[in-house]
């Protein structure tokens, strides 16, 4: 689910949910840059490239693979774009956050570039499974200020890291496993800036009225509170089902 918000004139989010036949499948949320020209091309570019390249691949069947192939897939994705931003001046500069889940019946593999999430719901809590790369992140982790002062930093939406901007980027990937009942987020900014974890929580817990309604909920919340920026989000949550001989997420 993507909405523009409450002041900015376009979207500059993107992103998809893509399946297999034999039930695994890719969730991709990119945001394109604030302040930078293109950022609705340099993140519809992301989820196209890698979307395209899921569709070259038969599925996964060892956490080793998938890691491999995420890692590849946003450094050649990274190259696309900024490539595309030297050929095309109107182009110049442009950039966008990525997060990318992999989604298999036994593990779930992450890969991310920015400060758009990943979170993830089971039996022994929820947490943040990406790290941010972001100005105010770093300060917080070398203890220059504090997760509260950073919620209020005039800098918050500063990113260290981007695709496109630079032509080498190295993106964290990290997988876990997963079972039936568990769930995962991935989001833009727009959500976190306005929505807290402890109320993502709830939301995520709840589910009230099913994925389609919490994820409705979540965007209106955003758009509530001042809505200035796009709000994208994925939820998924890990479903076995019998299907053509196939568990399916």
């Amino acid at each position: 689910m993507t909405d523009r918000g409450q002041v900015r004139s376009h979207n500059e989010d993107s992103g998809g949910i893509f399946y297999k036949e034999n039930g695994q499948l890719l969730a991709v949320i990119a945001d394109g840059m604030g302040g930078h020209q293109a950022g609705d091309v340099a993140s519809n570019m992301a989820t196209s490239y890698i979307r395209d390249k899921w569709g070259q691949v038969d599925g996964f069947t060892s956490p080793e693979q998938a890691e491999d192939w995420v890692g590849k897939v946003i450094e050649e994705t990274n190259k696309s774009i900024y490539d595309h931003s030297l050929d095309k001046e109107e182009c110049k500069g442009m950039g966008t956050t990525v997060v990318i889940a992999l989604c298999t019946k036994e593990f779930f593999t992450i890969g991310h570039i920015g400060d758009s999430r990943c979170y993830f719901l089971d039996q022994h809590g929820f947490n943040q499974v990406t790290e941010d790369h972001s100005l105010v992140n770093a300060l917080v982790q070398s203890g220059q200020i504090t997760k509260e002062e950073a919620k209020q930093h005039p800098r918050k939406n500063v990113v260290l890291k981007a695709l496109g901007t630079e032509a080498n980027v190295e993106s964290d990937v990290e997988t876990r496993s997963w079972e039936t009942g568990d769930k995962l987020l991935l989001c833009t900014d727009g959500l976190t800036d306005k929505v807290s974890d402890s109320e993502i929580h709830e939301y995520m817990k709840g589910l009230f009225d099913g994925l389609e309604s919490t994820s409705q909920q979540l965007v209106d919340l955003a758009n509530e509170r001042g809505g200035e920026d796009n709000v994208s989000l994925i939820i998924i949550e890990h479903d076995l089902t019998e299907k053509e001989g196939e568990d399916s997420c």
